[in-house]
């Protein structure tokens, strides 16, 4: 039995997967790490081209020709850093409206998948993730990798712990 369940998650981590990326094809005309770089740039951090390159863990010139495609399409904006080394990297106005328009369209998506469940069983099913999420050993880095596409507003107490204690 724990095979087939571990099957099943498997299938369901797939159909998440696909779920999302069809969302993000719809609405950005583009997948891959161009929704998850306008979700985490939204946080509003003033992230730098390091920052989210290890948040989405990309090579740096895969990193700098993701931001130089934002920039080009107007949805992201480069501006002074913490030092002149780096640039703070900011969503523009059409940028912070195609992230909220892919986070409702995420969550849409995925509570698709949870109607055949009634509301006993979505409880039941949510404590059980957060039991799965909570066993994990992530460190804080991991956690924003993990958690890039999420929307902070819908999940603000995150069960995924975050030590400093293991190494990255």
């Amino acid at each position: 039995m724990t095979d087939r369940t571990a099957n099943l998650l498997g299938v369901l981590g797939l159909a998440v997967a696909d779920r999302i990326e069809d969302i993000a094809r719809d609405i950005l005309g583009r997948v891959g790490e161009t929704p998850a770089a306008l979700v985490v740039l939204g946080h509003g951090t003033g992230l730098s081209n390091d920052g989210l390159r290890r948040i989405l863990r990309l090579s740096h010139p895969g990193t700098v020709r993701l931001v130089d495609r934002l920039v080009a399409d107007g949805l992201v904006e480069r501006g002074e850093g913490k030092d002149r080394r780096a640039v703070a990297l900011r969503l523009t106005e059409q940028g912070q409206s195609i992230r909220d328009k892919l986070l409702q369209g995420r969550l849409s998506a995925l509570d698709a998948l949870l109607v055949p469940l009634s509301e006993q069983e979505r409880e039941l099913f949510n404590g059980l993730l957060g039991k799965i999420l909570i066993s994990m050993d992530t460190t804080v880095s991991d956690r924003r990798t993990l958690c890039r596409l999420c929307d902070v507003q819908v999940c603000s107490d995150c069960p995924i712990p975050a030590s400093e204690g293991r190494a990255a």
